[in-house]
């Protein structure tokens, strides 16, 4: 035979077992791409987790207006706000569990993640895992260690994340960046951040379950996930569970994500050192010490301090406040001019030798940031956001950079991918951890109770470990229901 038709042969017996192989293992492209590259060209195969509420605007800027391909959309309950996405996206495949998803759907290169916050930490590490980008709404995870394991995941996989904190986004931030970095505060030490959060029910004991109340369409076992068994409870689907500790994470999951984001990232913060809080007493027709353990309380009130970063030259002094709950009108900003964000009623204070920075450029209202110096001088920021795309492109251009790959620029020049985001998103929850500490308490004796949590707790953020109140670790992480673990 001869070398000619030896060759032929050879590429006929490669075509046909490649396409015998391909008929058997189908694998996503960007595996095939190396790296997770995508010609700009190509459509990126996407998928929801979670396709209602803020899904539903995930999902739909994630597409590009249909410049990217949804394959695939899984949520508990199709009958309400998600079919909005299944009405726009028609064409997508439709799950009730994201891990038969994940093991059925083998062409996805990308997916959204917006469930409630207990689902986010084991819905993303299953996605990663498979070598699928993931973009995941904020907080990040439902506690600190889940945290941490996306953030290592997602370098040992070379996927490309994106958390759900558009505001990071925004390009106002830069302004308040430059002030920071130019001097025009002097020595910075102090940072107060507020909110008006909670807007849903908290504070006392979890309604009773109900299971004939429960909707017809809702797969409530599937919306349990990793919390634990427990019959349908009415008001907690769609959006009351944020203030219960099973499913959410209080007004701080909810909108600490926005807000500490602008003094961790402008300051260049790290793990905080440690974390105090107090927090509001709840009076019925028996007096309640301070809030139900298993829910968040209606009002906290956070102290967090961090060692001094090449921007700020000093240790910083963080406090939450939320609840409705704001710091003082400070002197040095004229009366007409209101702190924060509209009414005053989310906002940040970034506190230096020489003046203020008072901003809330993460919410959703247009605000401009403002500078006020002790001597007078003040700089505003434009009376109206020039936002060309929804929510600051913040989703367009994590979908750009899957494209581009984990190693390209266009990943790197994301505000919020997990080697960011990860550490952000622990120092949020350390409010969490003491408040949850907070409610730690043993009996004396009969009727006398000891509140032994009620302290400042010491936080070793490498390690992931309280140092002085080794009951407070096992808020940590959480216990998993069997099939849903980390």
């Amino acid at each position: 035979m001869s070398t000619k038709n030896q060759s032929q042969k050879s590429r006929r017996k490669f075509i046909k077992n490649s396409v015998i192989a391909s008929s058997i293992f189908i694998v996503p492209r960007h595996v095939l791409g190396g790296q997770g590259y995508l010609a700009p060209s190509d459509r990126l195969h996407l998928a929801a987790i979670g396709a209602g509420g803020k899904g539903a605007s995930d999902i739909a800027n994630a597409s590009v207006n249909g410049r990217e391909r949804v394959v695939a959309l899984c949520d508990v309950d199709f009958s309400g706000s998600a079919k909005r996405s299944v009405e726009r996206f028609p064409k997508a495949k439709l799950y009730d569990d994201y891990r038969r998803m994940l093991d059925k759907q083998k062409n996805i290169d990308a997916v959204t993640i917006s469930t409630p916050d207990h689902v986010h930490g084991p819905a993303a590490k299953a996605a990663m895992e498979r070598g699928i980008h993931v973009y995941v709404q904020k907080p990040l995870t439902h506690n600190i260690r889940e945290a941490r394991i996306l953030t290592e995941l997602a370098r040992e996989k070379k996927v490309v994340t994106q958390m759900g904190n558009q505001g990071g986004s925004n390009p106002l931030l830069n302004m308040v960046q430059d002030w920071v970095d130019s001097d025009k505060l002097g020595k910075i030490a102090k940072v107060q951040v507020w909110t008006n959060r909670p807007v849903w029910p908290q504070g006392y004991a979890m309604p009773e379950p109900d299971a004939t109340q429960k909707p017809e369409a809702l797969k409530w076992d599937l919306w349990l996930g990793p919390a634990s068994e427990r019959p349908y409870t009415p008001n907690l689907h769609p959006f009351n569970w944020r203030g219960w500790w099973d499913y959410g994470t209080g007004a701080l999951g909810d909108v600490g994500c926005h807000l500490i984001d602008i003094p961790f990232r402008t300051l260049g913060l790290k793990y905080p050192t440690d974390a105090e809080c107090s927090v509001g007493s709840v009076f019925t027709q028996m007096w309640t010490p301070d809030y139900h353990p298993e829910g968040a309380p209606a009002t906290s009130f956070i102290t967090l301090h961090f060692e001094a970063t090449d921007k700020s030259k000093a240790p910083i002094e963080m406090t939450w406040s939320d609840g409705g709950i704001r710091p003082s009108h400070p002197d040095i900003i004229p009366s007409e001019y209101g702190i924060g964000g509209t009414n005053s009623a989310n906002g940040v204070l970034i506190i230096g030798e020489k003046g203020i920075i008072s901003t809330n450029i993460n919410d959703s209202s247009p605000l401009m940031p403002k500078l006020f110096l002790n001597d007078g001088t003040m700089e505003l920021g434009p009376e109206i956001e020039d936002n060309e795309e929804p929510e600051y492109g913040h989703q367009r251009k994590w979908v750009d950079a899957c494209k581009a790959g984990f190693d390209s620029e266009e990943h790197k020049g994301l505000t919020s991918s997990f080697d960011y985001a990860g550490p952000m998103t622990e120092t949020v929850l350390m409010g969490n951890l003491a408040i949850r500490s907070y409610m730690l308490r043993r009996e004396l004796q009969e009727g006398q109770m000891e509140f032994f949590g009620r302290k400042k707790l010491l936080w070793d953020g490498e390690n992931m470990r309280i140092t002085n109140l080794e009951e407070a670790n096992q808020f940590v992480s959480r216990e998993y229901r069997e099939g849903w673990k980390m």
